[in-house]
């Protein structure tokens, strides 16, 4: 791995734990102390340029990524990409897009004044992936596009930066199934996203994934300040469909579950 790949992960890291400080607890519940390998990061965005999918991912293309994968998620009004790399240390990249124009007029019209405010050039540089948000928003305009679209809100409330990183049960040294692991961090007490159950998917579509439900943080808005859902931490099993070859990809039924880790409704909804 390059010295520049290493440390864009690692700024990478350090921005997502300021808004995510359960995931250094995560590491010390699972790794022991040990490094800890993640299986993928996940970022959001908009269908609008200069923000669309693929010009994000020029970034990670520069750094040597492939696209490898394409999902759609009809409900929730999405399409997403996959990315891999040929150094199996490096994590897979998630990249999933927002269709705005398949939301009301409202929603349209807050998210390009939104976009309006970036400058193309910043855009252009890998730091541009952990940069935050560009833009003020007030409680109220968070709040319309909340009832439309919890990935439009939670977009205007942070920014350009990893929705989550991913821990490879895989490589865990002490665990040998996703049930241990969930039962490990509800221990240490962690909440986990129960939508479509704890674990997401199963050894027949080759990937088993589970997630906690995301931190809480304050968010200035132009208004006032609020403490919302920020960011989560998920993990991952992969299983063969070769002999020593580990499936690489997505299942969407069950990613479009995992975006539910930072919707407060369906954290409320669990507590009901």
């Amino acid at each position: 791995m390059s010295q520049q790949v290493e440390q864009f992960f690692e700024n990478l890291w350090n921005d997502y734990i300021k808004l995510t400080p359960s995931a250094a607890k995560v590491h010390e519940v699972l790794g022991q102390g040990r490094d800890i390998i993640n299986d993928h990061v996940a970022f959001r965005t908009f269908n609008q340029a200069p923000v669309r999918l693929e010009t994000l991912a020029k970034h990670f293309e520069a750094m040597g990524y492939k696209a490898c994968g394409d999902y759609q998620f009809e409900a929730k009004r999405l399409v997403a990409k996959h990315y891999e790399h040929e150094d199996p240390t490096l994590p897979k990249i998630f990249i999933s897009e927002l269709l705005v124009e398949e939301f009301s007029p409202e929603l349209q019209s807050i998210v390009k004044e939104l976009v309006a405010q970036i400058d193309p050039a910043a855009v252009e540089k890998p730091e541009f992936l952990y940069s935050g948000k560009y833009w003020q928003i007030s409680s109220n305009d968070y709040e319309r596009l909340l009832e439309e679209s919890e990935y439009a809100a939670w977009m205007a409330a942070f920014g350009f930066r990893a929705n989550h990183f991913t821990v490879n049960v895989n490589h865990l040294p002490d665990f040998e199934s996703l049930e241990q692991v969930n039962a490990t961090l509800k221990t240490a007490g962690f909440r986990l996203n129960a939508s479509g159950g704890e674990i997401k998917g199963s050894p027949d579509v080759y990937l088993e994934q589970s997630s906690t439900m995301a931190d809480h943080a304050p968010v200035r808005f132009s208004d006032m300040e609020k403490v919302i859902p920020s960011c989560f931490y998920e993990f991952a099993k992969r299983y063969e469909i070769a002999p020593n070859k580990l499936y690489t990809g997505f299942v969407a039924a069950s990613a479009d579950k995992i975006f539910e880790s930072t919707d407060a409704r369906a954290s409320a909804e669990q507590d009901s």
